[in-house]
């Protein structure tokens, strides 16, 4: 959820994503007449026709939604309201599950898509009137602070065995789901529960990366192989390589680095979504650091103290400087010429082009456009020319930090929608998530929420055509990977502030340094207005006082944390890569062990 003003701003990332339909050119809603009667003829219809391939035998599918069917009986004929943003999931999930489960239950869905922004903006009309808008939302797990500190939102570990017991599936299987982590506040409790999921990765040309001639010349130059970027000063090596000694392919002009520097709300994301965490910006931990995230936001306990290094933050420290200027150089060096003058939607087609050798990140819902039979990027047999895989770090980053951004869309219940009306919704935003379900949304989508479905055979069968999509799903690495926590109080306050301020970077008009201050003051304010206000209780931001920035390096030093860093006197060391197909065999095989089950 990067984008957070009105529907005449630019296009979000994901509606972006799938202009390729015409159907999600627009905001689009699906209502459906419920039946007289939901029986297992009906059910046994969905299994055979839509539900397949499926975790679940067609007898446990059945009995799955056999609950469904009974537990929803006391709503049937009610019409409720769901929302979501425009990406190809929830498109499945508008346009053909509300049609199931309205069928299945009687329950009459209506499941709006709408742009981010917009889902943004309703959710805080509701959280701020106390008037019901919707009756269940699929928000990103990137407003976990919010959620957590306003009290608004239905706690669901709670609700689950309370209030919403008679209404919450036996065989929902909580644990199956790799990101209930991004949607467990600092009491533990979960909040959310993953819709769907997807990760900024490294792309790059395997083809170009495997052809002998440029290997060896890459060798000779650098002395060391080319092969995926482990650190920055591989990436940076690898796109002064494409761009300046290799020059041109087949006659076309080639460049060794993709981004884009318009100063635009996208713009933000690139910074809150990954490349402060990839430079190494605040402190070790999964999901997020602590007590500094990647933000550059301290949190103490629960309480939010601080953005500025002055404060004990790092949004304007060492690394997240270098981050911004890195970024700078390298669009200045190594990209196309016109990606300074573009925003998100307008750079994200480029690499497909095929004149593109690498980009240090690229969101993986991007997948399907990029293995469309005849594109430049794709070979005859359908096989990618290109894979995905782990990000490489900057100087600053540490083993034990998080490496890069997951986008984790969340099915999310309020406490001012009346009681039954939220009974059936969380029924409906149980059923899109069903085991009985998912693993056919997950072939449609491209949006992982649930473990069993990475490791099911058909994913096996599908992986070679989808450029390292499912290796990285079910590689250890995953893990780093990770939304924005639980540092951040205010999640469309503060957002807004790092496209404004980056923007000023990107411009020219302020130096990385001046930029970062600017925005770390500003997050600082806004932490202060909400600490006077009081309005997020026990839990809200409380400033610490300022101090000299060598306080802060000498405290993060004796307390064994990591931020803030002081600047290091050699931000490039030598570049390290590892080849591509040694690192996915190097991956396990097999499922883990689940938990429960040690």
């Amino acid at each position: 959820m990067r984008r957070l003003r009105g529907k005449n701003g630019p296009l979000t990332r994901e509606s972006f994503l799938t202009m390729t339909s015409a159907a999600a050119l627009i905001a689009a809603s699906v209502t459906v007449a419920a039946p007289a009667r939901a029986d297992d003829a009906v059910n046994q219809r969905w299994i055979d026709s839509e539900f397949q391939p499926s975790t679940l035998s067609k007898a446990d599918q059945l009995k799955e939604l056999q609950w469904f069917e009974k537990a929803a009986a006391p709503f049937k004929g009610m019409d409720i309201n769901v929302v979501s943003e425009t990406i190809t999931t929830h498109e499945y999930e508008s346009r053909t599950l509300a049609k199931a489960f309205t069928e299945i239950t009687g329950i009459k869905v209506k499941h709006d898509l709408i742009q981010e922004g917009d889902v943004v903006e309703k959710l805080q009309t509701q959280m701020q009137s106390g008037k019901n808008v919707y009756d269940g939302w699929i928000n990103d797990s990137d407003l976990i602070g919010t959620h957590f500190r306003y009290g608004q939102t239905v706690i669901l570990s709670d609700y689950m065995t309370g209030e919403g017991k008679d209404v919450t599936n036996p065989q929902l299987d909580v644990d199956d789901f790799i990101g209930k982590s991004f949607t467990t506040g600092p009491d533990k409790k979960l909040y959310q529960l993953p819709d769907q999921q997807f990760a900024n990765l490294y792309w790059f040309r395997y083809d170009w990366f495997s052809n002998p001639e440029y290997k060896a010349k890459f060798k000779a130059k650098y002395g060391y192989d080319l092969g995926v970027p482990v650190n920055w000063s591989a990436y940076e090596d690898i796109a002064e390589f494409f761009t300046n000694d290799i020059k041109e392919i087949n006659g076309v002009k080639v460049y060794g680095h993709m981004d884009y520097g318009k100063k635009d709300p996208s713009l933000g994301w690139r910074f809150t979504d990954a490349w402060l965490s990839m430079a190494g910006n605040g402190d070790k931990g999964i999901p997020n650091g602590l007590p500094v995230d990647e933000w550059g936001i301290r949190m103490e306990g629960c309480r939010p103290v601080g953005s500025s290094v002055e404060r004990g933050g790092d949004t304007n420290g060492p690394a997240a400087v270098y981050s911004i200027t890195k970024y700078l150089e390298w669009m200045k060096k190594y990209a196309p010429p016109q990606a300074q003058g573009m925003t998100f939607s307008e750079a994200g087609p480029v690499p497909a082009q095929g004149n593109i050798a690498q980009q240090i990140f690229w969101y993986t819902a991007f997948t399907a456009d990029m293995v469309k039979p005849g594109i430049a990027v794709v070979n005859a047999d359908g096989t990618p020319k290109w894979r995905m895989a782990p990000s490489p770090h900057g100087s600053y980053w540490k083993e034990g930090m998080k490496l890069g951004y997951q986008d984790a869309g969340s099915a999310t219940l309020l406490k001012s929608t009346p009681a039954d009306r939220r009974k059936a919704a969380w029924l409906y935003l149980q059923f899109i998530n069903s085991k009985t379900v998912s693993l056919k949304k997950s072939h449609v989508g491209l949006t992982f929420v649930r473990e069993s479905d990475i490791w099911d055979k058909s994913f096996t069968e599908r992986a070679p055509k989808l450029g390292g999509l499912i290796e990285f799903y079910r590689s250890p690495a995953r893990v780093q990977w990770t939304p924005t926590g639980n540092n951040v109080p205010d999640y469309p306050k503060l957002a807004q502030l790092w496209w404004q301020n980056i923007g000023d970077a990107s411009s020219g008009a302020k130096t990385p340094q001046a930029a970062m201050d600017a925005l770390a003051a500003a997050q600082d304010s806004v932490l202060e207005r909400l600490e006077k206000s009081g309005v997020q209780g026990a839990c809200g931001p409380k400033l610490n006082k300022k101090e000299t920035a060598e306080f802060w390096f000498a405290k993060s030093a004796k307390d064994g944390h990591v931020a803030p860093q002081r600047k290091l006197a050699n931000e490039k060391p030598k570049g390290e890569t590892v080849d591509y197909d040694t690192l996915v065999k190097s991956w396990p095989a097999t499922p883990p062990k689940r938990a429960e089950a040690k």
